[in-house]
């Protein structure tokens, strides 16, 4: 017995060591569709912010919205991209707008989202259900039904 507790930090030492995994890349497509999953997001350093999944198939991290400063974050085409808000109408809590437009140009997101309080969150809520629509210049618009969670700070 005596000999096999000598033997144990020689063959703890012997043991392979693990190599760190670097994180997965995001998808540069979700579900076949032409926008991608964004990285992982940190809260905002003040305010709040909505962390939107897809609500069916692969349930990836596609959009993340701040209330202020009023911008979306979305992956298209492969590219992360940050638009700002240039309409909006309705109040949904939290500081979002039950309906939101952001971008202009070549690039259009529409967000539609319904924003719950649960006794169980403290410092943000639930989007039980919501529409993110994409529109780009000479592309079919893209609809996707999300999902999600909103934290403050």
């Amino acid at each position: 017995m005596k000999a096999l507790l000598l033997l144990a930090p020689l063959v703890i030492a012997a043991a392979p060591q693990a190599t760190p995994v670097p994180p997965a890349q995001p998808l540069a497509s979700v579900d076949g569709l032409p926008i991608g999953a964004i990285p992982k997001q940190d809260l905002p350093a003040r305010g709040c912010a909505a962390y939107l999944w897809t609500a069916s198939g692969t349930r990836a991290l596609i959009a993340m919205v701040g209330a202020d400063p009023a911008r979306l974050r979305v992956s298209v085409q492969g590219k992360v991209t940050d638009l700002d808000r240039s309409a909006q109408t309705g109040a949904s809590g939290f500081g979002f707008p039950e309906r939101a437009e952001y971008g202009g140009g070549p690039l259009v997101a529409k967000l539609t989202m319904k924003v719950e309080t649960r006794e169980s969150i403290s410092g943000g809520a639930v989007v039980p259900e919501g529409l993110l629509e994409i529109d780009q210049a000479g592309q079919d618009t893209i609809i996707v039904p999300v999902a999600g969670l909103i934290g403050c700070t």
